[in-house]
């Protein structure tokens, strides 16, 4: 089985193993039916929730691809090499255009420059008025959305390196790389740009916070160590965002922990809790929210780690790393339903069809609404009442 899901590398990240834990191969679907997605069932309606606005970007998605909101414009692109500029409130199209290349990862937006990176590891960046200002070379494969801010272009590549380019100029200013274990999850990851630092999971289990300007690594903490006598046992990359609320530094990782750190206290650790999860987490200012392998989700108590509810309606359903929007959190699943819980005790409040097939982007809180990155190239708004 493991020869059908995983292949060995020395540099790159497994492609199959995306697959394995996030398609869903036989050894997750197993023919007692024990794995099956659960089947949706009605319940009381706790709020409203209708598409606000419905904007195409292209053709092409994967784990790869995410929205980015900048105050009140929208940035999206898509595989087949469309990137565009939305109005937030409107959907209303600013500029788009259709690259000459494949893409495999986007999109990292301030505003003034936007990145995308093209399937042979090209750094794409356009201008304000989306016109290509500059290509440069990542050292391999990328497929984590960019990040951009504080003059630089950041990306992470498939050979372990966190690279910066000149925002302006598209020259590479630095580049950090850590040693990799033979075997790593592909799954959704992303990085963060917080007051000049970019903050990446590594694989093998590292958190790292490294200065945009300098290429200097300010900290790393461990948000998982490996265990077991196999590579595939082994495997515990961290996965999604790392998320900021305070003085807290939240991450979770696969086949490792949920944990926080204090960042005003060196980056200690405050709470970690034994967890497992395939797409990552969100906060709010109360918990810490993510679904485990089993799309299980869980909302963690931010000040002591202890389990505030679980609710396991969803179990099997592939569902996207959440998104906290005041009166709801909110998760996509593999039939492009958008699932909605209460943040207090998560009872379902709400779903919606938005179609497209499974949603594998992330989703996002704005302060319009959910974004939704759809299967088939749509970019929707979720407005709430």
């Amino acid at each position: 089985m493991q020869s059908k899901c995983f292949s060995r590398i020395a540099r790159v990240s497994a492609a199959m193993f995306a697959g394995f834990v996030l398609a869903g191969c036989s050894v997750f679907s197993g023919d007692d039916g024990r794995n099956d997605a659960a089947p949706l069932k009605e319940y009381k309606a706790g709020l409203s929730a209708q598409i606000g606005w419905k904007a195409a970007i292209g053709g092409g998605a994967g784990i790869g691809f995410a929205p980015a909101v900048v105050r009140d414009v929208v940035y999206a692109a898509s595989g087949d090499g469309s990137v565009a500029r939305y109005d937030l409130s409107s959907g209303a199209v600013g500029w788009q255009i259709k690259l000459d290349q494949k893409l495999t990862a986007g999109v990292g937006s301030d505003g003034t420059t936007t990145a995308v990176v093209a399937a042979d590891g090209t750094v794409i960046a356009l201008d304000e008025s989306g016109q290509v200002k500059w290509r440069s070379k990542a050292s391999s494969e990328v497929v984590v959305p960019p990040v951009v801010g504080f003059g630089v272009v950041a990306v992470r590549s498939g050979d372990y390196r966190i690279q910066a380019f000149n925002a302006e100029t598209g020259e590479r200013i630095w580049s950090v790389q850590r040693p990799g274990p033979s075997l790593t999850l592909r799954a959704p990851a992303r990085m963060a740009l917080i007051e000049g630092m970019v903050l990446s999971g590594i694989p093998g289990g590292k958190l790292m916070a490294v200065n945009a300007l300098t290429g200097d690594v300010q900290w790393e903490g461990v948000v998982a160590v490996p265990k077991g006598s196999t590579d595939l046992e082994r495997v515990n990359d961290v996965v999604g965002s790392p998320a900021i609320v305070g003085p807290l530094l939240c991450a979770v990782a696969h086949q490792g922990r949920i944990i926080c750190f204090d960042i005003a206290a060196g980056g200690r650790p405050v709470w970690s809790k034994p967890f497992s999860s395939n797409v990552g987490m969100t906060v709010d200012n109360r918990h810490a929210y993510a679904p485990n392998t089993q799309d299980v989700i869980s909302a963690f108590n931010l000040q002591d780690g202890t389990v505030a509810w679980k609710q396991d309606a969803l179990r099997y359903r592939r569902v996207t790393s959440p998104a906290a929007i005041g009166s709801a959190v909110a998760v996509g699943d593999f039939e492009g339903f958008v699932h909605f819980m209460a943040p207090d005790d998560g009872r379902m409040l709400a779903r919606l069809s938005v179609g497209g097939g499974a949603i594998r982007a992330p989703l996002l809180a704005t302060t319009q609404g959910v974004l939704v990155q759809t299967g088939d190239g749509n970019l929707i708004m979720i407005v709430l009442n």
